[in-house]
């Protein structure tokens, strides 16, 4: 496999935000890259002490561990396996768990080493490569998280072929309705709106996924689909909806297709088997054209009660149609 001959270090000022799937500078995590023992990679990332979005109550959300994760790999893929700038990522699968007492913001930025690990790479035909890598996180010396993580990159032709109809970018984006109306921010342990993800149903333990494209770190630059970050983000709620806000620590998430902008997607929580070491979990399914878009498993410290509670509804601010969400690709 092919790899790229840098491997020393690189600084702040050389990672662009085109080589993390970004667009605006200030959404990007890495600072620094280089080469570790036996094949893997050092990404250090760099959390802000004040975040619009991954930031509430004096703690990061999980959902910051995830991203840093996917920028991390992004980086990887290009300046390590020359993988170029234009080609597009998707996501396959993502399991990651985080120990919530090292997301505690503590006076300034936080840096975190993440540490790579190839555990496949492989080359297709037509110039698609498929990834997995396994990542674990520690921040001055604690243990933050780890995870794995199944993608792929894809040269334009044969994204757009894949796409269909939705291939254009511009066009499918600019056709996204306006969001829904978002449920209360404090059932998912939100304070603001703008950060909700849910709208309600009248159905208990089940939402629509809400879609914002407005966005500013959701919605870094124009999608063909909704983000995967958006579903992820979608099951971290719902599952806070379910327990109370107690927040999920563990995620295996499965992306079985695109979720698309112009139609509903539906998800619908339930108790699930307990993991090896007896913590509670729920599984959490996205379904949009009565096709499963998503499955996945979350696991909690707080023991899931499912017992029927009603929707609460924020204030919409405008027309309560958008209630679609996108899985696929992680870009």
């Amino acid at each position: 496999m092919p790899v790229s001959s840098q491997l020393a270090p690189v600084g702040t000022s050389s990672i662009a935000a085109c080589h993390v799937g970004k667009k605006h500078a200030v959404e990007v995590l890495p600072i620094s890259w280089g080469a570790a023992r036996s094949g893997a990679f050092t990404v250090t990332v760099q959390w802000p002490e004040n975040h619009s979005f991954y930031v509430e109550g004096g703690s990061y959300r999980p959902l910051l561990v995830t991203e840093s994760l996917r920028q991390a790999v992004i980086l990887l893929s290009h300046v390590v396996y020359d993988v170029p700038l234009g080609h597009r990522v998707s996501m396959a699968r993502l399991w990651f768990r985080v120990s919530p007492a090292a997301l505690r913001v503590e006076g300034g930025p936080a840096e975190v080493e993440l540490v790579v690990t190839p555990v496949s790479v492989e080359r297709r035909r037509g110039g698609s490569v498929m990834f997995v890598s396994s990542v674990t996180a520690v921040r001055d010396g604690q243990f933050v998280g780890e995870g794995e993580i199944h993608y792929g990159t894809h040269p334009p032709a044969i994204y757009d072929r894949l796409r269909g109809s939705y291939a254009n970018v511009s066009e499918t984006f600019e056709r996204a309705p306006a969001p829904a109306a978002p449920v209360v921010p404090s059932l998912v342990g939100r304070t603001s709106a703008k950060n909700v993800v849910l709208s309600p149903t009248n159905a208990a333990h089940q939402w629509l996924l809400r879609v914002d494209t407005t966005h500013g770190v959701l919605f870094d630059h124009p999608h063909d689909h909704v983000p995967g970050m958006v579903l992820l983000e979608a099951v971290d709620q719902a599952a806070r909806a379910t327990l109370g806000c107690a927040g999920p620590f563990a995620f295996d998430t499965t992306f079985h297709q695109y979720v698309e902008f112009d139609r509903p997607c539906l998800l619908r929580v339930e108790r699930a088997a307990p993991d090896d070491e007896g913590q509670p979990r729920l599984l959490v399914r996205a379904f949009q054209a009565d096709r499963l878009a998503l499955s996945g498993l979350v696991t909690t410290a707080a023991q899931p009660v499912l017992a029927a509670v009603p929707s609460q509804v924020t204030r919409a601010s405008g027309p309560a149609r958008r209630m679609s969400e996108a899985a696929g690709a992680m870009a």
